[in-house]
């Protein structure tokens, strides 16, 4: 069956009332708008969305569970660089007519999946059609600690640089498949002091760039120090993009203990050094290989 035999009103029937609500949610999907709890005081809102495009993001032939997945995981994923809790989430779908509903139900599985993975709760958004590809939008709010947050904007020179995991995944297909880091990323600012993160999904030849231009710094990377995903070589790392990795800033003083702690919490997955924050006019940034960039 497509979509322009089920129609609209009925689709939202089958899909709406399987979306997870959390207690603070009043009034959820199906309704103009959805009431939530606001955070406690001491909070910071944090708000974000995120995109996935038929073509750009992800192909027709991709299972539509993993798209779902992708789809919510994507937002998330610049929560985890903000050190930041996601609890709600709004879903937009813009899909042609034709497109077959057991691709939506799927989509929306995916969707579930992720989102409760994190004890999102889906409370709405919007459905339209198109006569383009698929377009889905999901937006995410949250808090973060007044005390705990994090942005790309305060590196500091001489500052260590690490990278969690593995770099140049894409090829394996980890850009369909990955988990945010946001565990990761609220056990760094609770035990260590982080002055500036980025999640790495255009490509560490565009996010480091756009970190160290952020905090007026430069930057010195070691290649030979990048964690390569087996099969992966440097260009795929500084490349390829949608690793939906942590890049971070943090003092050389605490690295040692960093470094310690880490493999004692996170057994199983790596924390490298890759390089260091230097004086923006010291040396000339070089010229990274870059990832994906929109309009180019």
């Amino acid at each position: 069956m497509k979509l322009r035999q089920l129609g609209e009103d009925r689709l939202l029937d089958q899909l709406l009332h399987r979306l997870p609500f959390g207690k603070t949610v009043a009034v959820g999907a199906g309704d103009d708008c959805a009431l939530v709890a606001p955070p406690a005081g001491r909070n910071f809102l944090v708000l974000k969305t995120d995109c996935a495009v038929e073509g750009i993001h992800f192909l027709r032939r991709a299972n539509a569970l993993d798209v779902g997945w992708k789809a919510m995981m994507r937002p998330l994923s610049d929560f985890a660089a903000t050190s930041a809790l996601p609890q709600f989430a709004l879903i937009t779908l813009i899909a042609s007519k034709e497109t077959e509903v057991g691709w939506v139900r799927k989509f929306y599985r995916g969707l579930r999946k992720a989102a409760a993975r994190f004890k999102v709760s889906i409370v709405g958004g919007e459905t339209s059609s198109t006569r383009g590809p698929i377009a889905v939008s999901v937006s995410v709010v949250g808090f973060v600690e007044k005390n705990r947050w994090v942005s790309r904007r305060s590196g500091k020179v001489g500052d260590d640089l690490f990278v969690t995991g593995q770099l140049g995944g894409a090829i394996k297909r980890k850009h369909l498949h990955f988990v945010p880091r946001i565990a990761e990323s609220r056990w760094l600012t609770k035990n260590f002091s982080i002055h500036a993160m980025i999640d790495l999904s255009d490509g560490l030849g565009i996010d480091l760039p756009h970190l160290a231009h952020a905090s007026k710094v430069g930057f010195e990377i070691e290649m030979e120090n990048l964690p390569l995903n087996r099969g992966a070589k440097i260009g795929n790392a500084l490349s390829d993009g949608e690793d939906y990795e942590l890049l971070f800033a943090s003092s050389p003083r605490q690295s040692k203990r960093l470094l310690r702690s880490w493999r004692q919490k996170f057994p199983r997955l790596p924390l490298t050094r890759i390089g260091s924050l230097i004086p923006q006019s010291a040396v000339r940034n070089p010229q990274l290989p870059g990832g994906y960039v929109h309009f180019q």
